[in-house]
């Protein structure tokens, strides 16, 4: 039989669990280690009892596969996980191997790299443009998908808005190689006939190619996402009708991950306007202030108008 110590962990568990299912969490990161200290006691007490301990009726099951972490906790049919607001708790990194990371992202960028899922960007495209910065990094960018100077160079966010996001990057103390920037679409959307501009990718395409982003977020494991636009919105979280003007500044949930969407770097260029870039700015200060960085009265002065 296994101990009453043990019931009760199992029990304080299983509580937990109910209570992140009623705030409408979707989304649990598990641990491997805190997987096996409540199997630990079931399977030191007696080898014909079943590995995983079997709840009563009334409690959900609190078992995952062995190779399955982080676990999902399914949410009331009422809540959508990816529009409920963020609770103010920071979600549990997993502890993956570096190397091991490594090595399963390298592959993944090689599927990236050769894939043709869309004939009409791979037959256009000049190459696949993955994502540039840390594996392992606390604050993931996202934007739409990427543009004639991004498909030259084959890295995110190295044209003119580019390097506005990059200079935004530096105001809040980071690098670009400390934290990660990718799209929603690695492969710059076709302009058939036109020399120059963009278009937005079709919901086709991001439908198509949104699996290769799930599979980064789900290797890095960001503390905290930040959506650049009204398209990289509606790739993470669906179509909505609610434009950027009145999300931003107020957390999301993707799948367990606090995001903060916001104004494109593009934007901004077209509207040089201070109070935008302060609107901006206050986005960014959330995203600190939710990572548990230090600001800087200056950080906290940018774009204010002169008293």
């Amino acid at each position: 039989m296994a101990s009453a110590a043990y019931r009760q962990l199992l029990d304080a568990t299983i509580r937990h669990l109910e209570s992140l299912q009623a705030q409408g969490v979707g989304f649990v990161p598990l641990k491997r280690d805190s997987l096996a200290a409540l199997i630990a006691p079931v399977r030191t007490s007696s080898p014909a009892m079943p590995r995983t301990p079997t709840p009563p009726a009334d409690r959900p099951s609190t078992s995952a596969p062995r190779a399955a972490a982080p676990v999902c906790v399914k949410s009331p049919a009422s809540v959508a996980p990816a529009a409920s607001p963020v609770r103010n708790v920071m979600p549990a990194r997993s502890v993956l191997d570096p190397k091991a990371r490594r090595a399963a992202f390298e592959e993944l960028r090689q599927r990236a790299l050769v894939c043709t899922r869309c004939p009409n960007l791979a037959a256009s495209r000049t190459q696949v443009v993955f994502g540039v910065g840390n594996p392992e990094a606390e604050l993931l960018f996202i934007g739409e998908a990427p543009g004639a100077d991004e498909d030259l160079q084959g890295e995110p966010f190295v044209g003119a808005a580019g390097q506005l996001l990059t200079k935004i990057i530096l105001a809040m103390g980071f690098t670009r190689d400390q934290i990660y920037i990718a799209n929603i679409l690695k492969c710059r959307p076709d302009t058939p006939g036109q020399t120059s501009g963009n278009r937005k990718p079709t919901p086709q395409e991001m439908a198509t190619c949104i699996p290769y982003l799930e599979e980064q977020i789900d290797l890095i494991q960001p503390r905290v996402m930040v959506a650049l636009g009204a398209t990289a919105i509606e790739g993470l979280i669906g179509k909505t009708e609610t434009g950027v003007t009145r999300l931003r500044g107020s957390w999301l949930d993707y799948r367990g991950i606090p995001l903060m969407p916001t104004y494109h770097p593009a934007y901004l260029l077209r509207n040089q306007s201070l109070s935008i870039k302060r609107l901006v700015w206050e986005d960014m200060l959330l995203v600190l202030e939710r990572l548990g960085q230090p600001i800087t009265p200056k950080q906290r002065g940018f774009f204010l108008k002169p008293a």
